[in-house]
């Protein structure tokens, strides 16, 4: 599954603006997201759709969420919000 290229981003926009707006968090390059210096969340895309992966603080690995539909992206939304405070 390869990264969230310019066209599959452009689908995420009130996504991406609400986390661009999460303090503590550093957009890498477009979609790629740090919490302090370690890489934690992007977005890959394949034939079924788009998919964040996240490592939170208190995970050693990147985890894949589903995050199509509202329920989805308030899910994710909150591991970002919780891991932010955490930092």
């Amino acid at each position: 599954m390869k990264h969230a290229g310019a066209d599959a981003l452009t689908m995420l926009g009130p996504l991406l603006e609400r986390l661009r707006g999460v303090e503590g968090l550093r957009e890498v390059r477009p979609g790629v997201f740090y919490l302090k210096s370690r890489a934690f969340l992007h977005f890959h895309e394949d034939p079924t759709g788009l998919y964040p992966d996240i490592r939170p603080p208190w995970a050693a690995d990147f985890q894949r969420l589903p995050a199509d539909g509202a329920e989805g992206v308030a899910a994710l939304i909150a591991i970002v919000e919780a891991a932010a405070v955490r930092r």
